[in-house]
């Protein structure tokens, strides 16, 4: 059996309830307001990127993305997208925590809490220290997160469920996700959860397609990002947002944790 990262089609129409186009006008708005030179990004690295809809996104603006995952399937769907809508994206399957490009970036960026895939503080402050080393002397690390109150509190900022439409060459294709169930509980000692993950995939003319995986997630407090960039001690926290406006962490509206970071 096949699970959601084995189909990474299934994947993206998951997340399309995301705004990429909105994110990535504020991602490329905070390299022009926190960069020292003050200077607009043109080279760009996606880390952890999936189906790499902000490196095609990039892209197609004419910047030069690169979009890296460990995952071969993953990797190979990026490239067949960008390559049938004509973009140029380098895409290189490595490990998040390990690779070395030999070249440096403008602006790095992991999306969607693909953090959560750090299982240990190790992890963490090894992928702090390989991306560090890929920043240009002015470039910035954006690291996108969940907000903690999703695992802390009993209002979390986002649903486990959610419903995505999507007009298609064969029809109108619906599907409910499901990413976590009330069962699924953190570990007290390790802070990961196995996430239960259930989409069902509706088609015209078609069967239904139900796609079951069970997904490892460690969740990051804030503090514990925190500690992980002073062990590291190659990037310092510049900013800190509660989504892809102004909106501040601590803000009631706050949904996600985003940290910007540069080189020390």
């Amino acid at each position: 059996m096949t699970g959601i990262y084995d189909d990474p089609w299934a994947y993206e129409l998951a997340c399309s309830f995301r705004d990429v186009p909105a994110e990535v006008d504020a991602l490329l708005g905070w390299t022009v307001r926190h960069r020292s030179s003050g200077a607009a990004a043109r080279t760009v690295l996606e880390l952890a990127a999936g189906p790499a809809e902000h490196a095609r996104e990039f892209a197609r603006r004419g910047l030069a993305a690169t979009a890296l995952d460990l995952h071969p399937a993953m990797c190979a769907y990026a490239d067949q997208q960008a390559k049938e809508r004509g973009l140029e994206l380098d895409v290189v399957q490595e490990d998040m925590t390990s690779f070395a490009l030999g070249r440096r970036f403008d602006l790095v960026v992991t999306m969607l809490d693909s953090t959560s895939h750090l299982m240990t503080l190790d992890a963490f402050v090894a992928h702090l220290d390989r991306t560090a080393d890929h920043l240009n002397a002015d470039g910035l690390y954006v690291l996108e997160m969940s907000h903690p109150r999703d695992r802390l509190t009993d209002a979390p900022s986002v649903s486990t469920g959610w419903t995505v439409e999507h007009d298609g060459p064969g029809g109108r294709v619906e599907a409910t996700v499901r990413w976590g169930e009330p069962t699924d509980r953190l570990d007290p000692v390790t802070q990961i959860a196995d996430d239960h993950v259930t989409m069902t995939i509706t088609k015209p003319d078609a069967p239904v397609r139900v796609i079951r995986d069970v997904v490892p997630y460690r969740f990051w407090t804030a503090t514990e990002l925190s500690a992980a960039i002073r062990l590291s001690g190659a990037l310092e926290t510049v900013a800190q947002y509660g989504d892809f406006g102004d909106v501040a962490l601590t803000d009631a509206d706050a949904w996600r944790m985003i940290t910007v970071l540069r080189r020390t």
